[in-house]
């Protein structure tokens, strides 16, 4: 795939709609908005749901407009990619397990592990697939979500630089972010239950093939197979220059050309396969109530 490519708008028609769905890229690297398209009526369609996933593939986050949808449709549609999985911390909706409530109001504390890149539970052995997320309340300015395409990160790297990564692999803990403000006693719990996960820093995509750059700054916490002579000459070599090389990975999340910014309505809707994303919830509207709902969908091994 040419990264470096404009991606002119598609017409696509679906079977069980008389409409053509329309598919208008946002940004020449990342990012398309669907219209003509009820998630709802979505699940149900099969020839549209294989459009969606190739647009998922294509654009690595798709979002949708005027989702008046229900809860049971959210899950549904979410559940025709693949199973959900619930969240240790946030939790799920007593009535629709897989379905999280991230609320945000004046009286509830900032949350660290959001206003910040990350990829969703690369904590986990097999972080998720994709997630699906729909706005129920927002501000009227401010709270947008920004995600970045890391394949194009990761092509856009000096070639050096690809070649000392290739073989590095990383840890990457729930105990050192959800679990850094808890009692010591809490998050020990924690990461018994979940203990650090370990995934390449190259991630090839199980349905494209391509090369991901697969850290982030919230939960990857180190390299654990570093220290090799390739890359360390005395032990004082070890610790800076791992966490440099780390530092400067996790920052091509930070490139504005990679990126794509999406401002919320009510009942707007973003779909990102978390497999090739980064993202970052702007925490720019305090005092205001921000509600959103998501599902994640189980995805597999990272190898």
């Amino acid at each position: 795939m040419n990264n470096d490519t404009a991606i002119a708008p598609a017409l696509v028609r679906s079977s069980s709609l008389t409409r053509s769905m329309t598919v208008n890229p946002l940004t020449c690297s990342i990012g398309a908005e669907l219209s003509n398209v009820h998630l709802g009526a979505a699940a149900e369609d099969e020839d549209l749901l294989a459009e969606i996933r190739r647009a998922l593939l294509r654009h690595r986050v798709i979002f949708f407009r005027d989702q008046d949808i229900s809860r049971a449709e959210h899950v549904a549609f979410a559940r025709r990619f693949g199973e959900l999985e619930d969240h240790p911390v946030v939790g799920s909706h007593p009535d629709h397990p897989g379905l999280v409530q991230i609320y945000k109001t004046p009286d509830s504390p900032l949350e660290r592990n959001e206003n910040s890149w990350h990829t969703d539970a690369t904590w986990r052995e097999q972080p998720p697939m994709g997630c699906v997320l729909r706005c129920v309340e927002c501000p009227t300015v401010g709270g947008d979500t920004m995600w970045v395409n890391m394949v194009m990160a990761y092509d856009r790297l000096p070639d050096d630089i690809k070649a000392k990564i290739e073989p590095l692999r990383a840890r990457h803990s729930i105990e050192s972010s959800f679990g850094a403000a808890m009692p010591m006693d809490k998050r020990l719990a924690l990461k018994a239950k979940y203990p650090d996960a370990e995934h390449p820093v190259v991630r090839i995509h199980p349905e494209t093939g391509e090369k991901i750059l697969f850290v982030n700054s919230s939960f990857t916490t180190h390299f654990t197979n570093y220290n090799t002579p390739a890359n360390v000459r005395y032990g004082l070599d070890k610790s800076p220059g791992a966490a440099q090389l780390l530092g400067y990975l996790t920052s091509q999340a930070m490139i504005p050309e990679y990126q794509v910014r999406f401002r919320w309505q009510k009942n707007s809707v973003a779909f990102w396969d978390n497999r090739s994303t980064q993202h970052y919830a702007v925490m720019d509207y305090e005092p205001c109530h921000r509600k959103m709902e998501r599902t994640a969908i189980i995805g597999g091994a990272t190898d």
